[in-house]
């Protein structure tokens, strides 16, 4: 076992498979001889050079464009937007080109691409670079998502996702990662789809996402002390989705809590929660609840961003009312 921050662990992840496959190639705004927008690339452009890690012009179109196109003719690129919220920019070649190729030439082609997208608010970087626009992704046929937690998992799913076969969204939470964690000395990994129950409870189930997960563990910690027995669930994918790990465990616990960062307004929680209602409605005894960021832009000014975000708190007193 050794300690790595959920950076170091993302980085490994890329490094192990670019050691092992020489057509796994990085790609981005400043992944090159800077080591990206959050330090994550540091290190590669010089072990693996100026071919294999290339920076690009500011041009998000482009970067998405190119791993689109070297992945269908036999690439395994990892592009890095500096920011979630430029996705924007490259969502036609997403959404209409890499998304949908696999289906449109009957299988006879694979899109094996993996897109970095550091996401989620709470660094004051202010309404344009502090979305979580996950929801936006899971809606869309052909797209994998990933949203890993821990340095273990970022570690796994990096592996994961690089060896997939379709076109994989990567979600990085930017607060996370400085986070340290324990990581495994023999690395494997994590099969896409498969959740993992970060806690074990009887009372109440809370489904979390990204650095939700660590706020429900601390929520869980308290409500411990007062005889509430919390179950944290980590999807870690997006889709593929974990449901039957979701269902079991409000079948046990008959209560649930999802909290996501998203604004809850068409979030990806509120999936969640539909689903659930239709599958678990006769084992739930008391109405489902998401705890989400307010509708609104996030401030740049931290007391404001503390209070548009959700936290901690928020989760406790959700779980309270899912008791009361």
């Amino acid at each position: 076992m050794k300690q790595m921050t959920y950076g170091e662990a993302i980085r490994e992840g890329m490094r192990i498979r670019m050691q092992e496959d020489e057509n796994v190639c990085i790609f981005g705004e400043d992944v090159g001889a800077f080591g990206g927008c959050f330090g994550v690339t540091a290190g590669l452009f010089d072990e693996f050079g100026d071919k294999r890690v290339r920076d690009t012009p500011i041009s998000e179109g482009v970067i998405i464009g190119c791993a689109v196109g070297s992945a269908a003719t036999g690439l395994r690129p990892i592009a890095e937007l500096m920011f979630i919220d430029f996705l924007t920019v490259g969502m036609d070649q997403l959404v209409n080109q890499a998304a949908k190729m696999r289906y449109m030439f009957g299988g006879n082609i694979s899109v094996p691409m993996v897109v970095r997208l550091p996401g989620g608010g709470g660094v004051s970087a202010a309404a344009q670079h502090s979305q979580s626009l996950e929801a936006w992704l899971t809606h869309v046929p052909g797209l994998k998502v990933v949203y890993p937690s821990t340095p273990q998992d970022a570690l796994g799913l990096m592996l994961g996702a690089i060896d997939d076969e379709d076109p994989v969204m990567f979600v990085e939470h930017k607060a996370m990662y400085g986070m340290k964690g324990d990581v495994d000395d023999v690395i494997v990994p994590i099969k896409l789809g498969v959740g993992d129950i970060k806690r074990a409870g009887t009372d109440v189930t809370v489904v979390a996402t990204g650095k939700m997960v660590h706020d429900a563990l601390k929520a869980a910690t308290k409500l411990e002390q007062e005889g509430i027995s919390v179950e944290v669930i980590d999807p870690r994918t997006l889709y593929p989705l974990d449901k039957q790990m979701i269902f079991n465990s409000i079948e046990k616990t008959t209560r649930v809590v999802i909290a996501t960062e998203e604004v809850k307004r068409g979030s990806f929680a509120g999936e969640l929660a539909a689903m659930i209602s239709e599958a678990c409605f006769f084992n739930l005894d008391a109405p489902i609840k998401r705890v989400n960021a307010l509708d609104t832009p996030i401030p740049f000014a931290p007391n404001l961003e503390n209070f548009v975000l959700p936290n901690d708190v928020d989760i406790y007193n959700a779980v309270k009312e899912v008791m009361a």
